[in-house]
């Protein structure tokens, strides 16, 4: 190889060597991310970024703890239910005496319950609710701890005088719920309230079978849940100068306050709603105020008087058929025969069940007794709170349902005592024909002042 040639070989090597130097430098420097990210790195941030809002409107939103603190007040209240009347008795009280439970509680709540709503309307929602849930937590270990029958009043009262778990929870979600989506909130709680009173008595006939007390240290341990549901889901809210009464969360008139009460029953349509609402809750008061004590003295199971075992579970039977009605039958009911024509078909339903419960020697006859009854109930409260609605304004909804609220009170104080006083005399079946009589009361006052149905009524009332 010539000079010439071997100095061509030599520059061509240095160049080549000096290329791949650079090559290896800018292969050794950190990489940049580029401008476009691929495909499937875009998704992924994309995901991320929507399961963030939506976390943080799940957050925001007061739906789902306020699903939940309803649903496990709702529990611990129907754990209870079943067995209360037969825990006293258990302390040597008298059927009477016993059946003085459920009116101790309703008596306090009817006091308490508008003061616990100014409250909240002073001092906001969330801090009047934790302190409603403490003194059901309070009552409930007053009641599983108690060594005597006034231990048992006196944590049904605080119960009671603390009783402002619903109310307030209603009134949160008017004040924090636009109203295009208050129809969905509201259906919410009546779907806790229908899973609890399903589960609840059953939970019920589970613990009571080991000791009276489990069932109350159960209610204990929900409301102690539902506390810290309050706490650590419900966004905290501040005091809001509107009365509650502005939308349909319901706001409870005072036991004193007799001039409103006669400002509505003074209109002929709605009154006629009213007096019907109270004659339902009458009705289903007798029922609940009584059922235990009947249960255990007149029904059997395999040759064995009824226990709370099987008391809850007849509870828990009651709540599964009110459940399905409720969750898959009522509306399309509603939309083909009306609410009027629905609340007489219910008024009908619970005259025959109970009047059936009355009858009941065996089994068979106390389940079509219990699922007839169930039909009923499920049918007629909701129908007649839709009418009530209807006959008002919008601003006075809150007013009325509040009204409704403090009649449903008001029967269930003078309904069990009439049961207990039956029940302890030996009138049994007496006390459950006496139900079945005031449902078929219902049904005539339902015939007589039957309202229109939706589509006629006055339109444009705001």
């Amino acid at each position: 190889m010539d000079s010439g040639a071997s100095a061509r070989f030599r520059e061509n090597a240095n160049e080549n060597k000096h290329t791949r130097s650079q090559k290896n430098a800018v292969a050794m420097q950190p990489s940049t991310p580029s401008v476009v990210a691929p495909p499937f790195r875009t998704r992924a941030a994309t995901d991320r970024a929507v399961y963030t809002r939506r976390l943080a409107s799940m957050r925001r939103s007061p739906l789902l703890p306020i699903f939940l603190i309803v649903l496990v007040d709702v529990l611990g209240l129907t754990i209870v239910i079943p067995l209360l009347a037969i825990y006293a008795e258990s302390f040597g009280a008298s059927a009477l005496t016993a059946a003085l439970l459920m009116p101790t509680f309703a008596a306090c709540q009817l006091v308490a319950g508008p003061l616990l709503g100014k409250l909240s309307d002073r001092h906001g929602r969330r801090p009047i609710l934790l302190i409603s849930q403490f003194g059901t937590l309070i009552g409930f270990v007053m009641m599983a701890e108690a060594s005597a029958l006034w231990m048992v009043f006196v944590g049904r009262a605080l119960d009671g005088i603390t009783a402002g778990n619903l109310t307030v929870a209603q009134a949160y979600i008017s004040d924090h719920t636009p109203p295009e989506r208050r129809a969905r909130a509201f259906g919410l709680i009546g779907i806790a309230f229908g899973l609890g009173f399903l589960v609840g008595p059953a939970i019920s006939g589970v613990l009571s079978h080991y000791d009276y007390s489990a069932p109350f240290w159960a209610a204990a341990a929900l409301s102690a849940l539902s506390i810290c549901g309050t706490t650590f889901l419900l966004p905290n809210d501040a005091p809001t100068a509107q009365a509650s009464s502005a939308g349909p969360g319901g706001t409870r008139l005072g036991i004193l306050q007799w001039g409103h009460y006669q400002e509505f029953f003074e209109r002929p349509g709605l009154r006629a709603l009213l007096l019907q609402f109270f004659v339902y809750m009458f009705s289903f008061s007798l029922f609940t105020g009584g059922f235990a004590l009947y249960a255990e003295r007149y029904l059997y199971w395999h040759q064995h008087p009824f226990t709370p075992r099987e008391i809850g579970f007849t509870f828990a039977l009651a709540g599964l058929v009110g459940a399905v009605i409720q969750g898959g039958v009522f509306g399309r009911l509603v939309a083909r025969f009306g609410e009027s024509t629905i609340a007489a078909a219910g008024f009908i339903a619970l005259g025959v069940g109970y009047l059936l419960l009355g009858a009941s020697t065996v089994l068979p006859i106390l389940g079509l007794a219990i699922f007839a009854s169930a039909i009923g109930g499920t049918m007629v409260r909701p129908a007649l709170t839709s009418l009530v609605t209807q006959e008002v304004a919008r601003h006075e909804q809150g007013v009325v349902l509040g009204l409704t609220q403090s009649l449903s009170s008001i029967a269930a104080i003078t309904a069990p005592p009439v049961a207990g006083f039956l029940i302890e005399h030996r009138f049994g079946r007496v006390w459950a024909w006496l139900a079945a009589s005031v449902a078929l009361v219902g049904l005539i006052l339902q015939r007589r002042g039957r309202a229109p149905r939706r589509d006629d009524a006055p339109a444009g009332r705001d």
